[in-house]
């Protein structure tokens, strides 16, 4: 700027002086190189991930359904503020399957894992509509469908699942249900971070 002042005319110079009389010139400012900055601390990325995905596994509990919420006689379930009519649609098909999971020869607790895993894997790649196979229980003790109470109410516990069904005939019936996600743009927080 003062070089461009000494390139003007004087009459520029004069009014210059006269406007900067009695002023004093800042102090000499530091270089880049003798600025001295404190680093950030480092953010445990990792760590806030890994401790996200604990919490979140820790929310899929054993509880029943019963102890939860209450479903109809239809066995299907809609989160509050989901219509009828969306629930008579995932009845009827009126989404396509984009992903399935096959809980067949699995423990509870393998189950659980593979129920979070899936539904994770489903919402971060954006599927609306997927089946999740728990067998109608034939082979386990009593002939008891044990999988199957303990999936709806995992189901029931993930923020990111709207509805579920149980599955028309041809696509599994008693041994299947049918569950709607929740669309991209709402994503879920409990999967969000992860």
């Amino acid at each position: 700027m003062l070089r461009d002042i000494l390139k003007t005319s004087k009459s520029e110079r004069q009014l210059f002086l006269q406007a900067m009389e009695g002023t004093k010139p800042l102090g000499k400012r530091l270089s880049k190189k003798n600025q001295i900055r404190e680093k950030p601390k480092p953010i445990p990325y990792q760590r806030i991930n890994d401790e996200t995905e604990a919490l979140s596994e820790s929310q899929l509990s054993d509880f029943t359904e019963d102890t939860l919420l209450e479903t109809d006689e239809q066995l299907s379930f809609a989160r509050n503020g989901i219509s009828s009519q969306i629930l008579r649609r995932l009845r009827r098909g009126y989404w396509t399957l984009q992903d399935e999971l096959d809980l067949h020869g699995y423990r509870i607790h393998e189950a659980r894992e593979l129920v979070y895993f899936f539904l994770k894997k489903s919402v971060k790649q954006n599927k609306r509509c997927v089946r999740i196979i728990h067998g109608k229980g034939l082979r386990s003790a009593g002939r008891e469908p044990i999988l199957k109470r303990h999936v709806k109410s995992w189901l029931k516990q993930t923020s990111a699942v709207l509805a579920y069904c149980q599955a028309p005939g041809y696509l599994g019936g008693a041994g299947a249900v049918i569950v709607l996600l929740k669309a991209h743009s709402h994503r879920s927080h409990q999967f969000e971070s992860e």
